[in-house]
């Protein structure tokens, strides 16, 4: 394989790893606090440029100065990243209970039966001027920069040996590198446009739709957090 093609594949693989179950999971996460898709562009963009920053910035690090990322770092980092996303799942479930978003089935004279949904989260409040004044959301969003760059460090022992397997130069493994990044930001933002469209359709559609597609994402990203947390603490030995 010619080092042109090596590097086009290390882009072919940064967009492929933009597809990954964690980053799925965190950026669907992200994802249910906006249904707008400038939003959604600017947060995979966002994403995958935290992940690019800490990837390339550690990786190439690692490379140049000729050190080891042991198994048991690696270990503690994706335990942190599943911690990471129970917190995100987490907070997705707890926006849906504190919204307090329910259905009642009722039935009218006609025997028509109807499926009502509705929150309560406003209950109890009183009507205020100031409620309706707000602010639009800034299209950057340094919660997604944040969540990438926690990913981009995880991700670099990986990385690191695919790139130590394919190209012997220092400068060609950089390149690679940065390449693999600019794959995955692509694929994010295909990613976050993919999750985003959906849900901003399902509210204008069904509201069953839209409570039913959020709260999957969020005991999606629970559970995916948990595992990898036991995964990472359990099968690997990191509490041995």
């Amino acid at each position: 394989m010619t080092l042109a093609n090596t590097l086009l594949f290390g882009f072919l693989i940064g967009f492929k790893h933009a597809l990954e179950a964690d980053h799925i999971a965190a950026v669907a996460s992200l994802a249910t606090e906006s249904r707008s898709i400038r939003k959604g562009f600017s947060l995979g963009v966002t994403w995958g440029l935290g992940h690019m920053i800490t990837l390339f910035t550690f990786s190439s690090t690692v490379l140049i100065f000729d050190t080891v990322i042991s198994k048991q770092t690696t270990f503690i980092l994706e335990f942190l990243v599943g911690c990471m996303l129970v917190f995100m799942g987490g907070r997705v479930i707890k926006e849906i209970i504190n919204k307090r978003i329910h259905f009642h089935m009722h039935s009218h004279l006609d025997g028509v039966i109807h499926t009502h949904f509705h929150s309560h989260g406003r209950d109890n409040v009183e009507h205020q001027s100031k409620l309706h004044q707000h602010s639009h959301q800034k299209r950057f969003s340094l919660q997604a920069l944040m969540v990438g760059m926690m990913h981009g460090i995880a991700g670099s022992a990986a990385l690191i040996i695919l790139a130590l397997d394919s190209i012997s130069s220092i400068g060609g493994m950089v390149v690679y590198i940065f390449l693999f990044g600019i794959g995955s930001i692509l694929g994010m933002t295909l990613l976050s446009l993919m999750i985003i469209i959906p849900l901003r359709n399902s509210i204008h559609t069904t509201k069953h739709t839209y409570l039913g597609l959020k709260t999957f994402i969020g005991l999606g990203t629970l559970f995916l957090g948990m595992l990898i947390m036991y995964e990472a603490s359990v099968n690997n030995g990191l509490l041995v």
